[in-house]
């Protein structure tokens, strides 16, 4: 840590009247864990970090190698709007988990992340990210999901009258320090999108672990319930996190290339033939739950097939049309991962699978630019066309056999997250369903 920015937070701190400051991470399944310290343990904590009891932390340690330390990046502090007060303010900032030696923890999201970033950087590259993520906002957390309107995609008031609650979780997420792009309502009854601005991928994941928070509280602070849950409702389209990524050699863009076809390199096009050839296998942390293999199914604007294509949104795969004196903007946007994933290891796994195309020189076949859906299940077949996982269950065993998966979480992550989807899956299929009851307890 360089003394000017553990300065910059005890500045801030003191000038800021901060009373608290809590500290960040992430459990492996993606939630947000914290503990709070005093103003004044905060000068020891930037130093040394903080011990904790990783033993409770899913994913991480067992009783018996449980002393964790979390020590903060002062690169994220901020303050907490919501929490402001006369009595004084609440800071936040990210942490790395540390076993007491000062060794990272294998088992810290934010360190696979942090691995693959630097398996980029000794080639050369820094990844961007922009993710988009959707969610609902419903007026409770209880019994079935109620709407606060019928809207649809970009409409306005009156259908969209969640407006308000968009305006402050922009304005909070800005007063923190993460610019926002767009906002609007998407496709289904209250379902809406705030997308945030590409940048780095620690940034983005950290951002994006703060965002889901944001939206929460602000739709609290309203009275109703905001949800990151894949598939809420029934015959509705679910909530997608369609990420956009690039690679950069310093300021140049890595996938435009002015003469290539689509304007697309090779670098771009073995980075997307890598995530094609790894999508299927990672899927069980783009789309981590039970829940999200009930949006990935055809009719909802949701992949299923994997494919690509330069405009098409049938496509798992779409590279955004470019447009001149834009070359900086040229991407692949993957859209088959939802917004309950980890961003850490989903951001850490699409890189992987890109950076494996490029090492090994993947070929990528060309776009497909026709509805995929309409297409024979021979003519799929002809064509070499796969399909994503089709539940939970099919995820994991295909993530079992991963040498990509597992190689990029670690073993330590990598066992915990297959053995909590072994879990989440059992205890899912023994339950007798809604749709069971309607469908045969009348007729069997």
């Amino acid at each position: 840590m360089k003394d000017k920015d553990r300065e910059y937070v005890l500045r801030t701190a003191k000038d800021q009247n901060v009373k608290f400051v809590r500290l960040w991470f992430t459990d492996i399944l993606g939630f947000l864990k914290s503990f709070s310290i005093t103003v004044a343990e905060l000068e020891g904590a930037l130093e040394d970090g903080m011990g904790f009891d990783g033993s409770s932390i899913e994913g991480f340690a067992r009783i018996d190698e449980s002393d964790m330390i979390a020590k903060p990046d002062p690169n994220t502090f901020t303050l907490l709007p919501w929490r402001s007060t006369q009595e004084g303010n609440v800071g936040r900032m990210f942490c790395d988990i540390i076993y007491p030696d000062g060794r990272p923890y294998d088992g810290d999201p934010r360190w696979v992340l942090k691995q693959q970033l630097k398996r980029a950087a000794d080639m050369g590259y820094t990844f961007y990210v922009g993710p988009e993520l959707e969610y609902f906002y419903f007026k409770s957390s209880q019994g079935t999901p109620v709407g606060l309107d019928s809207g649809g995609y970009f409409d306005l008031t009156p259908l969209d009258v969640a407006t308000d609650l968009r305006k402050d979780t922009i304005l909070t997420l800005e007063a923190m320090g993460i610019p926002v792009e767009y906002s609007h309502h998407e496709v289904a009854h209250s379902q809406h999108e705030i997308d945030l601005r590409y940048t780095d991928a620690l940034t983005m994941a950290d951002s994006t672990m703060t965002y889901r928070l944001v939206v929460k509280e602000v739709a609290m602070k309203y009275g109703v319930y905001a949800t990151f849950m894949p598939k809420p409702i029934y015959g509705q389209n679910g909530s997608g996190m369609h990420v956009h990524q690039s690679l950069f050699k310093g300021n140049r863009n890595a996938f435009y290339d002015a003469k290539a076809k689509y304007q697309l390199s090779d670098t771009g096009k073995k980075y997307i033939a890598g995530l094609m050839a790894h999508v299927g296998e990672i899927t069980l942390a783009l789309n981590q739950w039970v829940n999200s293999y009930k949006r990935l199914v055809p009719g909802y604007e949701a992949p299923v097939y994997i494919s690509w294509a330069l405009r098409n949104r049938s496509d798992l795969i779409r590279v955004p049309g470019y447009r001149p004196g834009k070359e900086e903007a040229t991407r692949v946007e993957l859209r088959s991962p939802d917004p309950a994933c980890n961003p850490y290891l989903a951001f850490a796994l699409m890189l992987a699978a890109g950076l494996d195309g490029m090492e090994k020189n993947y070929d990528l076949r060309e776009p497909y630019e026709g509805n995929i859906y309409e297409l024979p299940e021979a003519e799929r077949t002809r064509m070499g066309i796969q399909t994503l996982p089709e539940d939970l269950y099919e995820a994991i065993k295909v993530a079992e056999k991963s040498e990509l998966m597992r190689r990029t979480l670690g073993d330590h992550v990598f066992e915990k997250l297959i053995e909590n989807k072994k879990v989440e899956w059992a205890r899912f299929k023994a339950q007798v369903t809604s749709y069971e009851l309607e469908e045969y307890l009348p007729i069997l």
